[in-house]
């Protein structure tokens, strides 16, 4: 089993099954399709909470691009995987309302940098 953190914006979405995704640095051990995921909020403080489990569907190794002077410079790299509505798509089901919210977000939280390699991590609810 797999745990993750999530800030407290993305509680909401996660509850209401809308982020089904989430975008993280490679670990020693990565999840597994199948295997239950813990999301939490407050990971590691007095105020922890699970938010929900999960189950892993799937994960792929992605790159994300951020371009502030060209935009047509932007994009994700996710080898033998297209995603459905492009990157308004991606950012709504990783809990953002659109690709411009995400970019501002990863703007404010690594500032400086223009890409991102690591993995995208895909869940479903437990039956």
């Amino acid at each position: 089993m797999v745990a993750y953190s999530f800030q407290r914006q993305f509680v909401p979405p996660i509850l209401a099954g809308t982020k089904c995704q989430t975008v993280r640095s490679e670990r020693k051990r990565n999840p597994h399709a199948g295997e239950e995921l813990q999301l939490y909020t407050g990971l590691r403080t007095r105020h922890c909470r699970l938010i929900k489990r999960v189950r892993c569907s799937e994960w792929w190794r992605i790159t994300i691009l951020f371009d502030d002077n060209d935009p047509e410079g932007e994009g994700i790299i996710l080898p033998g995987f297209g995603y459905e509505g492009g990157l308004e798509g991606f950012a709504r089901n990783d809990g953002f309302q659109s690709w411009a919210e995400l970019k501002a977000f990863w703007r404010k939280h690594h500032p400086g940098k223009d890409e991102f390699t690591g993995l995208l991590i895909c869940w479903e609810d437990l039956q």
